[in-house]
C-alpha cells in the first residue's frame, strides 16, 4: 500500500494517513467576534469527509490586536470554547484528528487598535507603525499563548501548531530583519529564539499532547536568518519536545517568491535529517503521485496539503486513485465512490 494511505502515530496521537489540510485563512468572522461560524462547519467538516488525516484549522489569534484581519477566527477568549468544540464533534466523526494554529500577527495585523511588534518597524508603507513591546507585554502575550492552549485542550483538539513562520509575530522574533532588540529578546539568535522557547513553555504547562510549530525556513533576504539558523532553532524546539515542524517560507518582509512544486522541499529535508524531527511538508503539492514520493523517501513525515484542498474536499479520494489505492469510502458516498 502506498505510504501515504498508512496511519502514523506522532506524539502519542495517530493520524489515518499523511495527509493535512494546510491552516488557511478563510476571513469568514463576519460579527468581528473570532467565533466559528456556518461557513467554518462546513469548509472543514467537508475535508474530513474527504478524508484527510489531519484537518488544522486557520490561525486562531490569541489576543484581539493579534489577528490578521477583524474577520480571523479567535482563541483569544472562553467564548470561542463552545464553536470550536462544536466543529470537532462533526469533524472528529468522521474519523479526522484535529489541530489549531495558534497565532498572533504582530506588526503585521490590520486592525483598527494599536498593534504590537518585537521592534517599531513596520511591514511597509501601507501597514501601521507598531509599538515595539515592553517586557511586560511579552510576558502577556506569552500568558495569551498559554490560556489559548487551555481553552485548545477544552475544544477537543488533538494537536496544535504554533504559528512562527509567514513574518507574523513569533516569526519577527525569530528574524533579525525585524528584532532590532538590545535586551534579553534581541541580538543573538539565542536571544531571538527566547520568546518562542517561553511559548512553547507556557503552553506545555497546559498540553500534554503533540505540539507542531510552522517557520519560515527561507526569508529571501541576505541579512535574514539562514538555513542554518533554522536547523539551531529546529534543534532548541526538538530538544524542548516539540513534535514536528512545519516548513513553509516567506512573509518577513516583502519579496518576490517563484514558487515550484515542492520548492520548499529541500529545507524541509535539511530540517528533518539535521534536527532529528519530524517534519510537514507544504508547497504546491498538488498530486498523489508528488505526496508518495515525499513520503516513501522520508523526505518528510507529512504533507500539507493547501490549495488542492480548496479546488477539491476529496482530494484525498483524487490522490488514491492516482496510486491505484482502493479508499474506504463513506457510507453516505458508496454508490457514486468508484
Amino acid at each position: 500500500m502506498a505510504k501515504l494511505f498508512t496511519p502514523v502515530t506522532l506524539g502519542g496521537v495517530t493520524l489515518n494517513n499523511r495527509i493535512v489540510m494546510s491552516p488557511m485563512c478563510m476571513y469568514s468572522c463576519m460579527q468581528e467576534d473570532g467565533k466559528v461560524t456556518p461557513f467554518h462547519m462546513t469548509h472543514y467538516v467537508s475535508r474530513a469527509v474527504g478524508q484527510a488525516g489531519l484537518i488544522m484549522t486557520e490561525a486562531a489569534a490569541v489576543q484581539p490586536e493579534g489577528r490578521i484581519s477583524h474577520q480571523d477566527l479567535g482563541i483569544w477568549s472562553d467564548d470561542h470554547v463552545e464553536g470550536l468544540k462544536e466543529l470537532n464533534k462533526e469533524m472528529h466523526t468522521y474519523g479526522a484528528k484535529t489541530a489549531i494554529q495558534l497565532a498572533h500577527a504582530g506588526r503585521k495585523a490590520q486592525v483598527q487598535s494599536s498593534i504590537y511588534a518585537p521592534s517599531a518597524v513596520p511591514f511597509n508603507d501601507q501597514f501601521k507603525t507598531p509599538v515595539e513591546m515592553s517586557t511586560e507585554d511579552i510576558q502577556t502575550t506569552i500568558q495569551a499563548f498559554k490560556d489559548a492552549a487551555k481553552r485548545s485542550k477544552l475544544a477537543d483538539f488533538d494537536i496544535i501548531e504554533i504559528h512562527a513562520a509567514h513574518g507574523y509575530l513569533i516569526n519577527q522574533f525569530l528574524s533579525p530583519l525585524t528584532n532590532k532588540r538590545s535586551d534579553e529578546y534581541g541580538g543573538t539568535r539565542e536571544n531571538r529564539y527566547l520568546f518562542l522557547k517561553q511559548i512553547i513553555e507556557a503552553v506545555q504547562t497546559e498540553w500534554t499532547g503533540p505540539i507542531f510549530v510552522r517557520i519560515s525556513t527561507d526569508e529571501y533576504h541576505q541579512d535574514g536568518n539562514t538555513l542554518d539558523d533554522f536547523i539551531y532553532f529546529s534543534t532548541k524546539m526538538q530538544e524542548q519536545g516539540i513534535t514536528l515542524i512545519d516548513c513553509s517560507s516567506g512573509g518577513v518582509v516583502p519579496a518576490k517568491i517563484h514558487p515550484y512544486p515542492g520548492y520548499q522541499l529541500k529545507r524541509c529535508e535539511a530540517i528533518k535529517q539535521e534536527a532529528n524531527i519530524a517534519t510537514g511538508a507544504v508547497g504546491l503539492i498538488t498530486s498523489g503521485l508528488q505526496a508518495e514520493e515525499i513520503v516513501q523517501n522520508e523526505r518528510a513525515d507529512l504533507v500539507f496539503i493547501g490549495r488542492s484542498l480548496l479546488r477539491n474536499p476529496y482530494w484525498p479520494k483524487a490522490a488514491a486513485d492516482e496510486l491505484g489505492i482502493e479508499l474506504e469510502a463513506p457510507t453516505q458516498y458508496k454508490r457514486g465512490w468508484k
